[in-house]
């Protein structure tokens, strides 16, 4: 899987955001990142010139606009066309989620649990979701430092509860960057993983799985040497996505000679066979190499955890210095679980300290567990 770090919320002059378009490329490019979203408030007209900015930085600009009305914000990313978001309320906002899939974007509720009106109007969400299906992510991390922020935990509280309710929906973080200004609190990255598979291979693809311990591909693209925006928000749409505030954080499972990565489901079979032959290996590694010099921790005792819709189900501590570059482990998941409390999706989290604090660290999206009869 080739990552890509991204930053999902962002402002410019256009809107209230106190930069331009060149000021924010410039600012990301700086930080590490491979690709930003412009959501402007209610306005894509800052996007003008962005394939000339993006080129000149060498960063991905994903087209967006956050919708910005009295009953919440819902950043809406990918738009071929302006959906208009004027014309719900809040009864219907699932009408205006349906107008922006059919003009090829995606939706995702904006900082759900920050406080409203009157310091920001909209911010707290109020919208009345009558099919949760049709929202495609959460921002649950919001802003610098987001896992200190009890809005937050309240965001991922809600994530987490959607899971458990049989939702496949992602999670991201997003900064809702205005300006240029420089901060010291810890930033967050939403990577997006595109599949590494060679172009003799890409035909490949759109298979359920793969023997010879490939990736399971539910995949649209793979990459293999150049990616374009269209690719990075299928990732999105598809749950490919891990989230940190330091090291990059990745879960697979492997299944007999299938892998299987963020945002794929797993064959009922493989959840509750009794096989003593079936083995379902979790795989979890982090990479401390990426956006060198953009982050810092202290050297200490790392907690890695695997929870899931059953709760916690494994917790492994390991020691981290400053010169190891990764971390990986594995270890076997139960099978054979009783109908009554199937396994429905699975996370990794990453706990430890950062500015004196013990917060979360990082979480990867859920590898999901169809449900059989």
């Amino acid at each position: 899987m080739k990552w890509f770090a991204s930053e999902l919320h962002t402002h410019t002059l256009h809107s209230d955001g106190r930069q331009t378009l060149e000021d924010l490329a410039a600012g990301a490019a700086e930080l590490g990142f491979d690709a930003i979203a412009l959501t402007d408030h209610n306005t894509m007209s800052g996007l003008i010139g962005r394939a000339e900015i993006g080129q000149k930085y060498g960063i991905h600009i994903i087209p967006g606009m956050e919708w910005t009305t009295f009953y919440g914000h819902m950043v809406t990313i990918g738009l071929e066309a302006f959906a208009d978001w004027r014309d719900v309320n809040r009864h219907d906002i699932g009408k205006g989620i349906a107008a922006v899939h059919q003009h090829g974007g995606i939706a995702g509720i904006a900082h759900p649990f920050r406080i409203g009106s009157p310091a920001c109007t909209g911010c707290y969400w109020e919208y009345e979701l009558n099919d949760w299906n049709q929202v495609d992510y959460i921002e649950v991390w919001s802003g610098t430092f987001p896992s200190i922020l009890r809005s937050n935990h309240r965001a991922f509280k809600l994530w987490t509860q959607k899971l458990n309710e049989g939702y496949r929906i992602t999670a991201t973080s997003g900064r809702d960057w205005h300006t240029q200004e420089p901060t010291d609190d810890p930033i967050s990255v939403t990577y997006l993983g595109i599949e590494e598979i060679d172009e003799t291979r890409q035909s490949e693809s759109s298979l359920e799985g793969h023997s010879g311990m490939n990736t399971y591909a539910e995949y649209g693209e793979a990459w293999s040497g150049s990616v374009d925006e269209r690719s990075l928000i299928n990732s999105l749409r598809k749950g490919r996505a891990t989230v940190t505030m330091g090291p990059l954080l990745t879960l697979t499972i492997s299944s007999d000679e299938i892998i299987y990565s963020l945002g794929a489901v797993i064959p009922a079979q493989q959840n509750r066979s009794q096989s003593v032959d079936a083995k379902l290996l979790a795989h979890v590694a982090l990479d401390f190499t990426v956006r060198a010099g953009k982050w810092s921790m202290p050297e200490q005792t790392l907690t890695l955890k695997l929870c899931s819709n059953l709760g916690e189900e494994q917790q492994v501590k390991t020691e981290w210095h400053p010169n190891q570059q990764r971390i990986n482990f594995s270890m076997p998941l139960k099978i054979g679980i009783a109908p009554e409390s199937c396994r429905k999706w699975i996370r990794a989290e990453c706990w430890g300290t950062i500015r004196g604090a013990y917060v979360q660290i990082a979480f990867t999206n859920a590898i999901y567990f169809e449900e059989g009869d």
